[in-house]
């Protein structure tokens, strides 16, 4: 069966993502993984591409990320996220794991820095604490509608064009829903400062 043949009995079928995962971690099924891989990857490369990498390093890391969901596939917990999240924060792992990789400083030990105390000092840490914890109570204000989109901008960093898609949704409806949350965020947070 080709790529295209696979993708195109996988939106058929209209197995969610969930279903495919499942398929991979307990059966180690390869047409379930290649219909994840035909949706996911793309994205993924897109994704690296956006953060800086050149299209070959994109495709590297894109392969790279791929390769880490078949071979943890039975690590995913439905009940922490959905598997697009998942994939994309192995994404960004490994997107910081190749860049630390790379890194062109030479080596020094550790040893021989003098280095300042990496802890926060109690003022700072309180601070960003808070901070926090502002946010945090920001967000789980908003109307479910709103918060899940921008989640899903800045949590697994899509377009809005492919969150209007991933939701079903007009790309107005979209804009219009983060429009409307940024304004309650933005009012929400400048009351207390």
């Amino acid at each position: 069966m080709s790529a295209a043949q696979t993708l195109s009995a996988y939106r058929e079928e209209n197995q969610d993502d969930r279903a495919l995962m499942e398929r991979v971690a307990r059966h180690r099924d390869r047409e379930a993984f290649q219909c994840l891989f035909l949706q996911f990857g793309p994205r993924i490369k897109a994704l690296m591409i956006r953060s800086g990498s050149d299209s070959d390093m994109a495709e590297d890391l894109a392969q790279d990320v791929m390769l880490t969901l078949w071979r943890k596939a039975e690590l995913y917990a439905p009940d922490r996220g959905t598997v697009s999240a998942w994939i994309f924060t192995i994404a960004r792992n490994v997107r910081i794991d190749r860049l630390r990789r790379q890194s062109s400083r030479p080596y020094e030990d550790i040893a021989d820095l003098d280095l300042e105390s990496p802890d926060a000092g109690g003022e700072e840490t309180t601070e960003l604490n808070q901070r926090d914890r502002l946010v945090g109570q920001a967000l789980a204000e908003l109307p479910p509608d709103q918060r899940r989109v921008v989640e899903m901008s800045f949590v697994q960093d899509m377009p809005q064009a492919e969150i209007a898609s991933a939701l079903d949704l007009p790309l107005g409806t979209v804009k219009s829903r983060m429009r409307l949350a940024y304004a309650k965020l933005r009012e929400r947070l400048e009351i207390v400062k």
